[in-house]
């Protein structure tokens, strides 16, 4: 009896026993060369969406049943090259897979914040130079790493779309600008050692950390604890922005005590990249600390310092261009022997960040962050108010105004200007000394001085990131943000050239003073004058998202709802802005104006069906409203509190301002096989009740700093995109891209002017200065035309050869077309025919008109670039070298430009296009001619 029981005890445990093995799946990854544990690789099971991560020690275990019989393991990471691994899964067993290797990517040694133009190029103020090549870089699909790399030189747009539609985040924190935006890449640049580990969505797919915009985001991750042990020392030379990098940095790795560490530092610096005159001065700090507190909480401190100073380049016209070519810059001149700059844009905004890390449970993590950043934003320009406009490139200096003269053209003056600019052509700045000094004698105040417009920015963010896993199959995303600053508005004086007696705080052209509170005021160095005012901003976000996978199906729900306003409050009391707003006498300038609010809505949903491992589908759709920038919202702000929809400070009638409105969809067929990736996607983005306000000055007689405001703008974005690469060897990798677009104006939007120069300044029945003669509003009929912005088409062959002793080579050729010109809205309004009267001129003809407003589309171009790099290990140690050369063939080309509004009137327009050469033609970007880049690094 005893004995039956014990065996049938024993026969019950034993089922117990085997009924209770689970089937597990583990392992480990390493670096290929080093045989170093590699943590934050991704794992994926292909035909499911099982996903792990390797922790720091470059171990991971799949939590979620892994289904039985043959699977094919991905295995990836930010800066490595991704592998495959076939596995088979027996139920009931572990397996445990320790000998999976990655091999370091060489192509993402090619610094984005170099190769690029994502750094030097970014958030100018000249309003053609825009790309999300930085925003791209993390991803390793074939077609986004080629607009990255291959076409970012050429300014070249996903989508058509500006930076300001992806979002970029660090350790969970927005860095997209109230003023623009846009990231301000600067802030952190010359730290690609420390900021490669990036988490990227494309496009409306989701993202664990916030709800993101049509292009997608990117969260930089700098948790000290992510980051290899090891020390990394790298020095770069290229031709492009600067011409010498100098970069250190460290990793503890995670300690035994739960401490982290990772710091670093950098220099980049020349005297003038491919412009000329272009110096750059940069460093760059870093350091990221962590304390691992249990196994549940961890907090990271991070601290980022990157001021920077650089010279800035010209747009110029083609009459400049075929004189000096396209490296000419008109912005400097010789001083005492060196090249001295006038145009010198200065960042320096520190960052700090804490984070806590809180893992609820095995299922649910909480990541809250508190952020701060401050500093400064500053753009140098000559000022002239006693003298005479010393730009070199001056329309009444150039062999076209003389050519252009109303009595025949005067050849000879044509040509003596002409010799004079070829042999000269830059600022003299000695003339400009000599003016100053000149007045200090007479007692006049300073004819010309350097000045500053300034940025100041004050900015907190707090925000609480949830990700909850509630099975298998549903993963739930939250989170809350809010944003608030405070930013410091001014221009201040930096040099007075020579000049003893200051500079007059009074506008030269309306002779009304800058502040009324004090009118006689004189401006010396250090001093703020010409305007001073603080925004204010604020943003209270959220945002829940469910994910929901299954075999067969992915699919997921977002929304996000939002609520932010703007103030303007002027310190000054601008002369110019007291007006009288039916019969009362106001200012429009000092104290604070009006609280702006918006409320925002987003809504998307996402649908992959997974025909077989091979075959997939993809459909994303979205729609979202959001607040216009700051610099999109307020008309004016330098002057005056009026917005959009308000004019003089009275609300018109005609237009108000309203949220921006975004629709996208997007579809795509996928094709992946151990030999051949490929992707084709079709787009549409709608955008609705977009504002644009322009800032630029005019010369001559209606000489002013102009804000050109354009209300309620549609716009049309539609497309084609494909990536294709195959592994046709185990040693050659053939690659090709492609982006057909077209992206046009899709309405005739609202415009209107305003302005302080003496032609746009009138008067009211009251004899008070106004500008409303500025003010009337107008049809900009742009319906039809092509949105600017670098080429709508772009295409892209290539290839690597990897050698499996650790060298490498690549080569592509590049094409480009449909690049247009970005037309003058005032040149297509009601302004183009009418004249002072109101009255259509009486030799306006149709057809010469159509010609003239016809929107220039510049020559197609190829772009050849070639890349190679390879490695070497010297006892524990790591040598790598990396090279590219970029343009090969030297092509000459336009990656962009504008019309001037000098001419937006049909016979200054004809008379101008019928002289031997324009006065006022068209200002172009071109891109860099035939560069290179050279990287060296020591691993340890």
């Amino acid at each position: 009896m005893k004995k039956s029981l014990f065996i049938f005890l024993f026969g019950l445990i034993s089922s117990f026993s085997v009924l209770a093995q689970e089937t597990v799946v583990r392992g480990g990854v390493k670096d290929a060369v080093t045989d170093e544990a590699i943590p934050g690789v991704t794992i994926a099971i292909e035909g499911t969406e099982l996903k792990e991560q390797t922790d720091g020690f470059g171990q991971f275990v799949f939590k979620s049943a892994v289904p039985f019989g043959e699977q094919m393991l991905k295995i990836s990471k930010s800066g490595f090259l991704p592998k495959r691994y076939p596995i088979v899964v027996n139920e009931g067993q572990t397996l445990n897979i320790q000998d999976m290797t990655l091999e370091v990517d060489k192509g993402s040694q090619s610094d984005l914040f170099t190769i690029t133009l994502s750094d030097d190029e970014l958030n100018d103020d000249t309003g053609g130079s825009d790309n999300i090549s930085g925003l791209l870089s993390s991803s390793k699909d074939v077609f986004q790493r080629t607009a990255a790399f291959e076409f970012s030189s050429s300014f070249f747009r996903v989508r058509g779309l500006d930076s300001d539609n992806g979002t970029v985040l660090i350790n969970g924190i927005e860095m997209n600008k109230f003023d623009t935006g846009r990231p301000q890449w600067s802030n952190w640049g010359g730290l690609n050692d420390v900021v490669r580990n990036q988490e990227f969505t494309s496009g409306l797919k989701p993202s664990t950390y916030n709800f993101g915009g049509v292009l997608g985001s990117t969260n930089i991750i700098t948790r000290a604890s992510s980051y290899r042990e090891g020390g990394r020392i790298t020095y770069s030379s290229s031709n492009r922005s600067y011409t010498n990098r100098l970069m250190a940095s460290y990793a503890s790795g995670l300690m035994e005590d739960g401490w982290a560490y990772t710091i670093m530092a950098g220099r980049r610096w020349g005297n003038e990249g491919y412009q000329d005159a272009t110096l750059y001065d940069s460093n760059s700090f870093f350091a990221s600390v962590e304390k691992k507190i249990n196994e549940k909480h961890s907090i990271n401190f991070t601290s980022i310092y990157a001021p920077n100073r650089r010279g800035k380049s010209s747009a110029n016209t083609q009459e400049v261009y075929d004189l000096k070519g396209i490296k000419y810059n008109e912005y400097w001149g010789y001083l005492d022997g060196e090249k001295k700059n006038s145009r010198i844009k200065e960042v320096e905004e520190p960052i700090l960040m804490l984070n806590h890390f809180w893992d609820i449970s095995d299922k649910t993590s909480l990541n809250t962050n508190i952020g701060y950043q401050f500093g400064k934003i500053g753009n140098s320009r000559l000022d002239y108010p006693g003298g005479a406009n010393p730009s070199p490139a001056y329309y009444q200096d150039l062999p076209s105004y003389a050519l252009g003269d109303p009595d025949g053209p005067d050849y000879g003056a044509a040509y003596v200007a002409e010799q004079n600019f070829i042999n000269n052509g830059q600022i003299d700045w000695d003339r400009i000394f000599d003016a100053n000094l000149t007045n200090n004698i007479s007692g006049n105040y300073a004819a010309y001085s350097l000045y500053e417009d300034r940025t100041d920015d004050k900015q907190w963010t707090f925000n609480s990131i949830l990700t909850s896993e509630i099975n298998e199959n549903i993963i739930l995303n939250a989170s809350l943000n809010y944003k608030k600053l405070k930013s410091e508005n001014f221009a201040e004086i930096i040099d007075l050239l020579g000049s003893t007696n200051g500079v007059l705080n009074v506008d030269s052209f309306s002779n009304s003073p800058f502040d009324e509170n004090n009118p006689d005021a004189v401006a010396f160095e250090g001093d703020k004058f010409r305007y001073n005012y603080n925004l204010f901003a604020n943003e209270l976000a959220g945002y829940a998202q469910a994910q929901f996978k299954y075999s067969k199906v992915d699919f997921y729900l977002a929304a996000s709802v939002s609520k932010t306003d703007y103030q303007r409050e002027g310190l000054y009391k601008n002369g110019n802005q007291s007006i009288s707003v039916d019969g009362v006498l106001i200012n429009n300038s000092y104290g604070k104006g009006d609280k702006i609010e918006f409320t925002g809505f987003g809504g998307k949903a996402g649908l992959t069906y997974k025909l077989t491992g091979k075959h997939l589908f993809d459909v994303n759709a979205g729609y979202i409203t959001q607040a216009p920038s700051i610099r999109n919202t307020f008309t004016n702000s330098r002057e005056s509190h009026d917005y959009i929809g308000v004019i003089n400070g009275k609300k018109s009638n005609d237009i108000s301002i309203t949220e921006e409105k975004i629709s996208s969809l997007d579809l795509s067929y996928i094709f992946r096989s151990s030999i051949v990736n490929a992707k084709l996607t079709g787009f549409y983005t709608k955008i609705e009740d977009a504002n644009e306000v322009s800032f630029f000055f005019t010369q001559g007689s209606s000489t002013g700093f102009i804000q050109e405001v354009l209300a309620g703008v549609d716009k049309q974005h539609i497309g084609a995109e494909l990536g294709l690469e195959a592994q046709v060897t185990p040693t050659i990798k053939l690659k090709g891209a492609a982006s057909v677009g077209q992206y046009t104006y899709a309405n005739d939007p609202s415009l209107y002017i305003t302005s302080t120069s003496d032609d746009f300044v009138g008067q009211d029945e009251q004899g008070n200065q106004t500008n409303l003669s500025g003010t009337q509003l107008r049809t900009a009929n742009l319906k039809d035309y092509k949105v600017a912005g670098g080429p709508q088409r772009a295409y892209s062959v290539g290839f690597e050869y990897r050698d499996p002793d650790f060298w490498w080579f690549g080569a592509t050729a590049n094409f480009f077309t449909n690049t247009y010109i970005d037309v003058s809205p005032l040149a297509r309004s009601e302004e183009f025919y009418l004249d002072a009267d109101g009255i259509p001129y009486n030799d306006y003809n149709e057809d010469i008109a159509r010609d003239l407003l016809k929107q220039e589309k510049f020559d197609d171009y190829m772009v050849v670039n070639l890349v190679g790099g390879k490695s070497w290990k010297v006892g524990d140690k790591y040598v790598g070298f990396f090279a590219s050369v970029g343009n090969l063939l030297d092509k000459k080309y336009k990656t962009g430009g504008f019309e001037q509004g000098r001419t937006a009137d049909y016979r200054a327009l004809k008379e101008d296009v019928g002289s031997p050469k324009r006065t006022f033609g068209s200002k172009y970007w071109y891109g860099r001619g035939t560069n290179y880049f050279v990287n060296v690094y020591l691993r340890f």
